[in-house]
């Protein structure tokens, strides 16, 4: 059942407050820090990337999965009992107030395996080649220097460790062909309507996770925008094998 005024508040949030601070951490904290307790229930209509990622992950038990952006640790209620058979699980994220609601979450499921981390996803510092799983779920469009923040993934996996991603994207304007190809409407639309939240579109992702990794899964996808019916932003689902 939807929650209008959960709702609400996020949509005033989005429509109206203005994004403040000198630093990556500050902006984030101004943009999420009123709407973290209404957050799982607004995201979960429209970053529909999230749940079709930690369904198509096999996690190895006894293994080490870190999360980078983590927000409120939802992706874990996602995985279910795969997170259980876990070793270790890392929850990254930069942002205190969302951080805060992942912690609650792991204490009120009394979960022994999982630690939270008020971290850079960039500087997030786990020794070389000790994690079998990681993964940004939405956060790669908003983490500046995204392309080092994947490198850093890729120090800390192990040789054939996973590299999970989902988010929303527009294409190259000359796309592969095994690429979706938006136009120049469509690319200029979503990249100025998302940008307007910090959130930074872009068609070189999937073409630097590719080349990086080996492809295990790509889906490219349109999901539905709450309350604008009309609208269907592009996302994709990969996954790559160091």
């Amino acid at each position: 059942m939807t929650d209008w005024a959960s709702d609400l508040r996020v949509l005033r949030q989005l429509l109206w407050h203005r994004t403040t601070g000198d630093t990556h951490q500050e902006r984030l904290e101004s943009f999420y820090g009123r709407q973290a307790g209404d957050y799982d229930s607004f995201r979960r209509r429209m970053l529909h990337g999230r749940r079709p990622l930690i369904d198509q992950i096999d996690f190895p038990a006894g293994g080490t999965w870190v999360d980078l952006g983590c927000g409120t640790g939802e992706n874990v209620l996602f995985a279910g009992s795969k997170a259980a058979r876990l070793k270790d699980i890392h929850l990254v994220d930069l942002s205190p107030s969302l951080l805060e609601k992942a912690g609650q979450r792991r204490v009120a499921d009394s979960s022994t395996n999982i630690q939270t981390h008020l971290a850079d996803a960039t500087l997030f510092d786990l020794p070389d080649q000790s994690v079998d799983v990681a993964t940004f779920s939405y956060s790669l469009t908003m983490i500046p220097d995204w392309f080092a923040a994947v490198e850093n993934a890729l120090r800390m996996l192990r040789p054939g460790g996973i590299l999970g991603v989902t988010d929303f994207f527009v294409s190259r304007k000359h796309a592969d062909e095994d690429l979706v190809h938006h136009g120049w409407l469509k690319r200029t639309f979503w990249q100025q309507w998302f940008a307007m939240d910090n959130v930074f579109l872009c068609g070189d992702h999937l073409a630097m996770l590719k080349r990086r990794t080996r492809v295990v899964h790509l889906d490219q996808h349109r999901g539905k925008v709450p309350y604008l019916p009309l609208l269907k932003a592009p996302y994709y689902v990969f996954l790559g094998r160091k």
